[in-house]
């Protein structure tokens, strides 16, 4: 099937560490639409889901694409880190015959989908004040922990990926100091995604067991959130509320050190799972314990995003020039 020159409908994908979601954008009406979703480990590569793809739509292939991908910086070779894919974006464009291909970080697309996501797709944690900032910063926890942020070059949104996951993380009572002790030897260091992810969950629960002498089960990250949420195990919430303090506490000093006063937004899977105990949790508190520049974070408006949708979105408006 060749693609139509003309054709003004996008492919756009969120290709992350473990699923790959596709969709097709139509700009005049603003819809996505033909949505698959794929399990990465079910297939050989990008390429094979792309095909698969494109084998049940029904109409001509769109004439461009753009693929968010959970991956570091890169120019045309493609390389994730959670998962053993590397891929060529030219020779990508090639195969399927895409007029326009852009590949972005996962979180450049998460940093582009902000300015068009509704009400319905935003949870404030905490208003915050009218920033003088307009520069925003995305921060999520999923597969490995991403961030990126966005501002505006006149008019033009311009988004910058970063590997907030892998600074280091600290400790700031007892407990997190002796969760650090039990983790140092294992693992060398505690950078932030090393908890502050899915299989981090997991890791912050084992470890919590450990220190607190009590005999640890085999959770999945999905069970110790579940059971938190229904109140089934007092050491699944804690490690809950854990995580959400060292959200906080990165999520503040990822905006200090990317200067995203207009806003900070969580996304990733974790995120809206763990909504109500997220807002009961030390979050916030943790986000402005900042010292001298506590005041300034305290302006920060903060959300949690709640659309599964958001690198499709942002994949949709992301600049192919």
């Amino acid at each position: 099937m060749a693609a139509s020159p003309s054709g003004s409908t996008r492919l756009v994908g969120d290709i992350g560490g473990t699923n790959t979601r596709l969709a097709l954008f139509d700009p005049a009406s603003g819809e996505l639409s033909a949505r698959r979703a794929y399990n990465n480990r079910e297939h050989a590569g990008l390429e094979a889901i792309i095909a698969a793809w494109l084998d049940d739509l029904p109409g001509p292939v769109p004439a461009q694409c753009c693929l968010a991908v959970a991956a570091p910086p890169f120019r045309d070779r493609v390389r994730m880190l959670n998962i053993d894919w590397s891929f060529s974006a030219s020779e990508l464009a090639a195969r399927f015959g895409f007029a326009q291909l852009r590949c972005i970080n996962d979180f450049e697309g998460n940093a582009f989908a902000l300015p068009h996501l509704g009400a319905a797709e935003l949870h404030a944690l905490r208003a915050g004040l009218d920033p003088d900032c307009r520069k925003l910063a995305v921060l999520g926890p999923g597969t490995g922990l991403g961030g990126a942020t966005l501002e505006f070059c006149q008019q033009t949104p311009v988004a910058c990926a970063s590997e907030p996951g892998h600074m280091g993380l600290a400790a700031a009572n007892e407990l997190e100091l002796a969760l650090f002790a039990a983790l140092l030897p294992r693992h060398g260091e505690v950078h932030a995604e090393l908890l502050l992810s899915g299989p981090g969950l997991a890791r912050l629960y084992r470890a919590l067991a450990e220190v607190r002498g009590q005999p640890v089960q085999d959770l999945t990250p999905a069970q110790v959130s579940s059971a938190a949420l229904a109140g089934e195990s007092p050491l699944c919430a804690e490690a809950v509320a854990v995580f959400c303090a060292l959200l906080g506490s990165a999520g503040g000093d990822y905006v200090l050190a990317t200067g995203s006063y207009g806003g900070l937004y969580l996304a990733g899977g974790i995120v809206p799972r763990i909504l109500p105990l997220l807002e009961n949790s030390e979050f916030c508190a943790r986000f402005q314990a900042k010292g001298d520049m506590a005041p300034h974070l305290a302006r920060v408006p903060l959300f949690a995003v709640t659309s599964p949708d958001t690198g499709l979105i942002g994949a949709a408006h992301t600049p192919l020039g």
